[in-house]
């Protein structure tokens, strides 16, 4: 039997990247899984594909998280395809990179509109899921350089450190309910990134960022799912209102 039987898992954002991988490996652990994605039909159902490989149940629900009507939808189906909701993976976001003085209202609220604010519609809607069940987690997906502060990331910073004071919330009020809350921050992770996300990281000599830090190397999207599996995990019970830092030691927490 393995350690997630019988348990759901809904991941926001989970057409590529990072959160493909959280959907597999909780998948691997035996959770079900539900893939959601803003526009990614193809790709997400295709995730959904590679779930069910793995002998678990899966679905795709289309919705964009920034929209509080359409995030209800998403968890309310999720409950009602699945009959139950466990853990909540809050990982959909926008990357975006511009310098502040360019940054639009329209370039603030795209940002802030999927990471905060999706982050709560999403997580307000999943509450009485998780008690019903008896209790659950959320597992926010921050970002290290959010801690560190990132030339032409306000917005992205912005957003991440907000969801941090949210889970913060969340694992205050619903401690009693056993509901844990906490949040997983890579650092520089080997994904697939578009063109508004902006050239990768160099440090002062022109070579990789990474090169200056102990382990001298990009994350891989797998490594930060194995974190997020074990925020998942019986092992992480007593576990609360914690960010877990995967970074290779860009920054010490």
């Amino acid at each position: 039997m393995k350690e997630l039987d019988g348990k759901v898992a809904l991941v926001t954002g989970s057409s590529q990247n990072i959160g493909r991988e959280i959907a597999l490996m909780l998948a691997e652990r035996g959770a079900s899984v539900v893939i959601n994605t803003r526009s990614s039909v193809d790709a997400a159902n295709t995730v959904a594909d590679e779930v069910r490989a793995l002998g678990v149940n899966s679905s795709v629900v289309q919705a964009d998280i920034s929209d509080s009507a359409q995030a209800r939808h998403l968890v309310d189906t999720a409950a009602k395809e699945m009959g139950r909701l466990d853990f909540v993976i809050l990982n959909a976001a926008i990357r975006r990179q511009k310098p502040i003085e360019e940054l639009s209202d329209e370039d603030w609220r795209e940002v802030l509109g999927v990471a905060l604010d999706g982050a709560f519609f999403v997580s307000r809607a999943a509450v009485p899921h998780l008690r019903k069940a008896g209790g659950g987690r959320f597992v926010f997906l921050g970002g290290t350089p959010s801690h560190l502060g990132t030339t032409g990331r306000a917005h992205v910073c912005a957003a991440k450190m907000g969801a941090v004071g949210l889970m913060r919330t969340l694992a205050t009020e619903l401690g009693p309910d056993n509901i844990t809350s906490n949040t997983v921050a890579p650092g520089h992770i080997d994904t697939v990134r578009g063109a508004a996300a902006g050239a990768r990281s160099v440090g002062g000599s022109g070579r990789p960022a990474e090169s200056g830090r102990p382990i001298q190397r990009r994350g891989i999207p797998r490594e930060i799912a194995s974190a997020v599996a074990y925020a998942c995990s019986p092992d992480a019970a007593y576990m609360t209102g914690q960010t877990i830092h995967v970074n290779g030691g860009m920054y010490y927490g």
